[in-house]
């Protein structure tokens, strides 16, 4: 008699308790099986870009073992969709079981300046602000120590980064959790460096004025229009930009030192528009396809453009993306950097705060962008973005003349 091995016998026995308990299951999952699947979109089927991913994943992991990096999450996005995206290593390095993932939420630094950017021009678009708006008009205790020059100071100055200030004017102050209001009445007290509209000179807290007009014009804070008017309708489920959200946040990543995890502290809360938004690399890639015009419905390419559009020249930027052959010029937008690489343009911005990194770059003509997250201070966050295009620029060829194939 030939024996039923005993594998065999349980895998029937299960099978036939899921059919008495669970019948619907079993309707279901035979519907499904005949349901037609749309196929993917071309970007996701290229096999140049498939193999530009898989090679970028294995540096990431070879890099991340090499700088002993306690955690990090990556997405890319080409062509209106999200082609890789995945976390690495761990939310605190004392933890084994404690590892990274798509939805972990991250602070994101002076990424924060970039959402302002857009929001300003959202908000210009509705007839709320204007470009050109004076400072004054919402911001009544805004002053310098020159009487014209406070008068002569708008919205884009601030967003440009070039009201005059000195460089990091009253940075110290915010990371000492000064509200802003005591730093701008401490504005006069500081020597001007030029005119509006004339020298780059970057700021935290004179940026931060900008979420005072949004207040102004609006009733809301800088925080509640984000959520209403970008993070809810991209789908950015983790984003917000608020100290009370990131205490309550259980899926978070905690900065680290040398010495092993630390804590959130308060630092740039008190600043939101400048290094105050937290996001896991999930809601990243829903800002990627915001940024590269995917969401008409939140913002419109025209808008886009202007806010992307180069202010005032800038020269430590040109370091940004020393890996990159052929970046000649560098420049300030609304909330943006923006790189000059040879015939291409990358719009780009770093961030630093609480021993967190964040780097974001896209090229809006190719319509591919990526966006790093670590919770460390890591010397990762110089060379991945730049790797990155690097990589992509070898290939770009292959990748969009197979991309153009599949458009014929």
């Amino acid at each position: 008699m030939k024996m039923i091995p005993r594998f065999g016998v349980s895998s029937a026995l299960l099978v036939l308790l899921i059919i008495i308990l669970f019948p619907q299951a079993c309707v279901d999952a035979t519907s499904r099986s005949h349901t037609p699947k749309l196929p993917s979109p071309p970007a996701v089927r290229n096999p140049h870009l498939r193999a530009l991913v898989e090679a970028y994943d294995r540096y990431f992991s070879a890099a991340m073992q090499e700088s002993e990096t306690p955690g990090a999450a990556v997405v890319i996005v080409k062509d209106s969709v999200i082609i890789f995206q995945r976390g690495y290593g761990l939310k605190a390095s004392n933890k084994v079981l404690d590892s990274i993932g798509t939805n972990t939420v991250f602070r994101l630094g002076s990424l924060s300046k970039g959402f302002a950017g857009v929001l300003t021009g959202m908000l210009v678009d509705e007839g709320k602000l204007g470009w050109n708006d004076r400072v004054l008009r919402y911001v009544p205790n805004f002053s310098l120590s020159s009487p014209s020059q406070t008068s002569q100071v708008q919205l884009a100055h601030v967003l440009s980064h070039t009201t005059g200030l000195p460089y990091h004017a009253y940075t110290n102050l915010i990371e000492a959790n000064y509200d802003l209001d005591s730093i701008i009445a401490r504005f006069p007290r500081l020597r001007l460096h030029g005119k509006p509209g004339e020298i780059f000179s970057y700021q935290n807290a004179a940026f931060s004025m900008i979420g005072k007009a949004m207040e102004a014009t609006t009733g809301r804070t800088f925080p509640e229009l984000l959520k209403t008017k970008i993070f809810k309708p991209a789908g950015m489920k983790n984003a917000s930009a608020d100290w009370e959200s990131i205490e309550a946040c259980r899926d978070l990543a905690l900065p680290h030192r040398r010495s092993g995890p630390d804590s959130i502290t308060h630092r740039y809360y008190n600043a939101a528009p400048a290094g105050g938004v937290n996001a896991s690399i999930s809601d990243m890639g829903q800002w990627l396809l915001v940024l590269l015009g995917y969401y008409p419905n939140i913002i419109s390419d025209g808008t886009l453009a202007k806010v992307f559009e180069p202010v005032v020249q800038t020269t430590r930027e040109r370091q940004r993306f020393r890996g990159v052959e052929g970046t000649k010029k560098a420049y300030y937008g609304m909330g943006w950097r923006i790189l000059v690489n040879g015939q291409d343009t990358i719009v780009y911005h770093g961030g630093s705060v609480n021993d967190f990194r964040s780097e974001i770059a896209f090229n809006r003509h190719d319509g591919i962008g990526i966006c790093v997250l670590f919770n460390s201070v890591t010397p990762m966050a110089t060379s991945s973005i730049a790797s990155f295009f690097e990589q992509y620029y070898q290939q770009r060829e292959a990748i969009l003349e197979w991309s153009d194939r599949m458009v014929d």
